[in-house]
């Protein structure tokens, strides 16, 4: 079986040839991604990479991805978490204890240019699919592994979300300052993950275009929670201090944070003392701004309990619809608390297009944009996240056709 999407050049980027159906454009046009990953860090990352044009070959056990059984809420019978991270990939479906479909999945890693896995370190080394394994056949690979808590002394640990926000100390940041701690309302740390992991994988492909050389990428929960939890961990790195709930108060700034108007919160904030000096202007309270008690902000926050009941009193006049368009045209930042859906809408509103159909027909699957915007070369939006084994014919095909190891090319399925 000749191979669908055309010549390829042994560094493993594919030439102009592409599968019908898959498309060519993207900034990663012509990279081909095995997608060893499942949930949701390394599916999301993988997701990415596809909408950059990224070919992604999504391989799953027999019994599937554990998201596509994540209900409710669904779409039909397919779980909306599911779909939430799986477009622009094609599914096969490869059982590793099988010694057939590892053979094919062995192929897989070595045509690839990235190969990306979330299991427990150590995990893939009984099949040959660990870094150390794919790298002898496949010297140029950027190899991605996502882990809890590192490849060290926290290997054996599960790397749930829910276990990283408890034990980074998150949870200790969040919630009422007399109440119980509380997750975030994602798995914050496991979508930042993937982001970190689709950074990592970025910066090694250009490593490898300068001097033809793969690498392992590792990335962790914990580290990421770490970093990414940015003024509260430099606290006590930095400072020494340990930082503590507050609601939705912020320790370093005053106002930031919900402030009632006359018929609900409104989020106010102001980073300085120009900002603060148009909140109280636009308020009708210009003096509250003349205050040396109020001055700056570390003024502010100091005696924040004696300037919240002034903002109040003078919020108490208007709605919160009223004061976000007048404070809004005074160039305060402010907003107000949506659920999802209104925040969907606000997004439509002011133009940025959030929702996008990927697919046709009855396969057509609403999704939510890719962030990114390109001058020159746009995310795509070709395949709906594909049902499990969907596109196992035409892979498994490719796979078994002109092994890599027979030849020096590798690339797009």
């Amino acid at each position: 079986m000749a191979d669908p999407r055309d010549s390829r050049s042994s560094s493993g980027a594919a030439q102009d040839g592409v599968r019908a159906g898959v498309g060519s454009t993207g900034p990663l046009s012509g990279l081909l991604v095995a997608d060893f990953s499942r949930i949701l860090a390394g599916p999301y990352a993988t997701m990415l990479l596809g909408d950059l044009g990224a070919d992604v070959v999504k391989v799953e056990s027999p019994g599937g991805d554990d998201t596509r059984t994540w209900l409710p809420p669904t779409r039909g019978d397919l779980a909306t978490y599911y779909l939430a991270i799986n477009r622009n990939k094609r599914s096969v479906t490869l059982d590793f204890a099988d010694v057939e479909d590892r053979a094919l999945a062995h192929e897989l890693a070595a045509r690839a240019d990235v190969v990306i896995e979330n299991f427990k370190p150590g995990g893939l080394r009984k099949f040959g699919l660990d870094h150390a394994s794919v790298a002898e056949r496949n010297p140029s690979v950027v190899y991605a592994s996502i882990s809890g808590f590192g490849s060290g002394g926290g290997a054996s640990l599960p790397g749930y979300d829910l276990i990283v926000q408890a034990m980074s100390g998150l949870m200790s940041l969040t919630g009422d300052p007399d109440g119980p701690p509380y997750r975030a309302g994602i798995s914050v740390f496991d979508v930042m993950s993937g982001m970190q992991a689709t950074i990592g994988i970025l910066a090694a492909l250009q490593h490898r275009t300068r001097t033809g050389e793969g690498q392992l990428v590792e990335v962790n929960l914990l580290s990421t929670a770490l970093s990414g939890m940015v003024n509260q961990s430099s606290a006590w790195v930095a400072g020494g201090d340990v930082p503590n709930r507050m609601g939705n108060a912020h320790p370093s700034l005053f106002p930031y944070e919900p402030l009632p108007t006359s018929d609900g919160d409104l989020i106010i904030t102001a980073g300085n003392d120009g900002q603060f000096r148009r909140l109280c202007d636009a308020l009708g309270i210009s003096e509250v701004a003349d205050d040396p008690r109020f001055a700056h902000n570390q003024d502010r926050n100091t005696h924040r309990e004696v300037l919240r009941p002034l903002l109040v009193e003078a919020l108490a006049r208007r709605t919160r619809a009223e004061w976000f368009q007048l404070l809004s045209d005074a160039g305060v930042a402010c907003g107000p608390i949506n659920t999802v859906e209104e925040g969907v809408r606000f997004a439509t509103e002011i133009g940025l297009d959030p929702v996008v159909s990927v697919g046709e027909g009855d396969q057509a699957i609403p999704t939510v944009r890719n962030p990114i915007t390109f001058s020159a070369t746009p995310a795509r939006y070709v395949l709906p996240p594909p049902r499990l084994g969907e596109h196992d014919a035409e892979i498994r095909a490719w796979l078994a056709d002109q092994p890599a190891s027979a030849t020096v090319t590798k690339g797009r399925a």
